[in-house]
């Protein structure tokens, strides 16, 4: 969920990723993956963005991942294919703080093949580089600091604050996800009772971002309760004695899926 939440704020906030990143407000445009390959690797924080001259991979980590280093080797040799010409940017950001060693990890190295990309540890940037830039205020709470809490407090005002230059009804939507984004985040370090008297519930539940997390949830409810009924209704056809054929038929499940449920009904 955390990486879903980075990949949604750099999508919707490119330029102030690239100020973070890049070190000025490049224009940028997304790039499918599927545009390198036809098969890409799975990566539900795979962000790729592109300028005429320039390709920004970035992947937000909540923990630690041992298959980093090949996957930043693996789109970089992708993006060469589709784009010789252009400059590469590839950047791993941490999220949670862990003393693990991966997490230091920049490069990927099989005998004389070497590859070197950069790693963001965000509890270990100062606070203030996140403070000034909307997009980014999410990432405060995470940052340098022994404060969360007193963090989240100044990112609540600095949300109310957004308004200067935005019409009213975009500033108001702004707000809410950028609320609803830093509350999220801020879930890897405060409790939740903690968040929710720092900043406005309403504010959060009007957000984009909670409602497609809200409506995820639902279609994950109905599937998983479609699943249980799929699998009471094969266990009773099962012991009435319906051939696999049958059941496959009424329930659209495989054989194979089918036989797993007869084995658990033989061993009960």
């Amino acid at each position: 969920m955390y990486d879903n939440i980075c990949k949604f704020i750099a999508e919707n906030f490119k330029d102030d990723l690239a100020t973070w990143l890049l070190g000025s407000p490049i224009k940028l445009t997304e790039l499918s993956p599927t545009e390198l390959s036809s098969e890409p690797i799975r990566a539900d924080s795979l962000i790729l963005l592109q300028s005429d001259d320039l390709v920004l991979h970035t992947e937000f980590q909540t923990d630690a991942d041992e298959d980093i280093p090949f996957r930043m080797l693996d789109y970089r040799v992708r993006v060469y294919r589709r784009f010789p010409n252009k400059e590469m940017r590839q950047i791993v950001i941490y999220l949670r703080k862990t003393s693990s060693e991966l997490v230091r990890e920049n490069s990927f190295r099989l005998n004389n093949t070497y590859h070197q990309f950069e790693v963001i540890r965000l509890w270990e940037q100062p606070t203030d580089r996140f403070m000034s830039i909307p997009g980014l205020l999410p990432f405060a709470v995470l940052s340098q600091t022994n404060d969360p809490t007193m963090v989240l407090t100044q990112v609540a005002k600095a949300v109310e604050a957004i308004s200067v230059g935005v019409a009213r009804r975009r500033h108001r939507q702004l707000q809410r996800n950028i609320a609803a984004a830093s509350g999220i985040l801020a879930g890897l370090v405060l409790k939740k009772d903690v968040i929710n008297k720092i900043l406005r519930s309403e504010i959060m539940r009007e957000s984009v971002i909670y409602q497609e997390i809200l409506e995820e949830g639902e279609a994950k409810g109905e599937a998983k309760g479609k699943a249980e009924t799929t699998r009471k209704l094969t266990l009773n056809l099962l012991r009435i004695g319906m051939s696999l054929e049958q059941i496959a038929q009424v329930t659209e499940l495989s054989i194979e899926q089918i036989q797993v449920l007869q084995e658990e009904i033989q061993k009960s």
